[in-house]
């Protein structure tokens, strides 16, 4: 696989439970190799014509190219939020030996 085979994709959640029930259902579907659940995140946003700020927490989610669909859908489908947060870029370049690890954790759906 080459380096743009992967992708970082960034979500946000109210708190810590529900983004680590989210990431825990990424990964044992193997659609994520890994998600980091990062609290602590100061949020400040334009919804319903007025500006809001919230605590929030981030997700930083590591799948592949061929998982990213999936991967997206699946992370709306789950997640509380009306319109959630599901962007992602891919990565430019990385350690091999990761990048392997990211292919071998999501080449399959899990069981």
């Amino acid at each position: 696989m080459k380096n743009n085979d992967f992708y970082v994709m960034m979500s946000t959640c109210g708190d810590p439970a529900t983004a680590e029930r989210l990431g825990r259902a990424l990964v044992e579907e193997g659609l994520a190799a890994c998600v980091n659940v990062v609290p602590g995140l100061r949020s400040i946003y334009r919804w319903n014509g007025a500006v809001q700020a919230d605590e929030e927490v981030l997700m930083i989610v590591k799948t592949t190219a061929a998982r990213l669909a999936a991967t997206r859908e699946r992370l709306v489908e789950l997640h509380p939020y009306d319109t959630p947060e599901a962007v992602a870029w891919p990565i430019a370049d990385g350690h091999g030996a990761y990048l392997d690890w990211i292919a071998d954790s999501t080449r399959t759906a899990a069981p």
